[in-house]
């Protein structure tokens, strides 16, 4: 596996939004609930399956749910040390979100780092097929934010962190977690 430092000289970073730079703060099943859908689908998925005269007034009704929660988005902990560290090696910055753009720049606005990222490198479920598709992640890639080798370092990186957070989660509590290791782990004792 790679170490920070090798992680950290990487100069293009494509981040999920919603735990990974925030604190979780999505109750799914809440959500579901609100908006009449079966507990344990899909949302984004489900509402692109109904007919749009059904799925246009549960959009818009998720739309108000997810600004709401976008507005009062925490940081992760270690996420300002880490884009400090990154802006300073001129690091490429994107985001792919399964909320949408204009509330990914709600989220980022709250957590006053909006000046880390480039609108056009912010990518929501409505720019391109909503992840888990690779397109978003393509787009960026032809249009040069990303390398493959970029892209699997940071994927491998923090799937490994979440995949270690969960477990230890489970073990202990069932309470979610407030914030993701990896983001902190990254800038410890990080040499600019």
């Amino acid at each position: 596996m790679l170490n920070q430092k090798q992680i950290l000289n990487r100069r293009h970073w494509v981040f999920d939004m919603d735990g990974t730079l925030t604190v979780a703060a999505h109750n799914f099943d809440q959500i579901r609930e609100e908006l009449g859908l079966e507990p344990g689908i899909p949302i984004v998925k489900t509402l692109d399956s109904m007919p749009p005269e059904k799925a246009n007034p549960l959009r818009e009704r998720l739309q108000q749910i997810e600004i709401e929660l976008a507005k009062q988005a925490e940081p992760a902990e270690g996420l300002m040390a880490l884009l400090n560290v990154l802006q300073s090696k001129g690091c490429k910055l994107g985001i792919v979100t399964l909320n949408t753009k204009e509330n990914a720049w709600i989220t980022l606005e709250a957590l006053g780092i909006e000046e880390y990222f480039e609108e056009y490198f912010v990518m929501g479920r409505s720019c391109t097929e909503p992840k888990p598709s690779p397109e978003a992640v393509q787009k960026m890639m032809q249009d040069g934010i990303l390398t493959l080798t970029t892209l699997w370092s940071l994927v491998i990186f923090f799937m490994i962190s979440r995949w270690e957070e969960t477990r230890e989660r489970q073990r202990s509590t069932s309470i979610p977690p407030q914030s993701s290791n990896g983001l902190k782990w990254l800038t410890s004792n990080a040499h600019h």
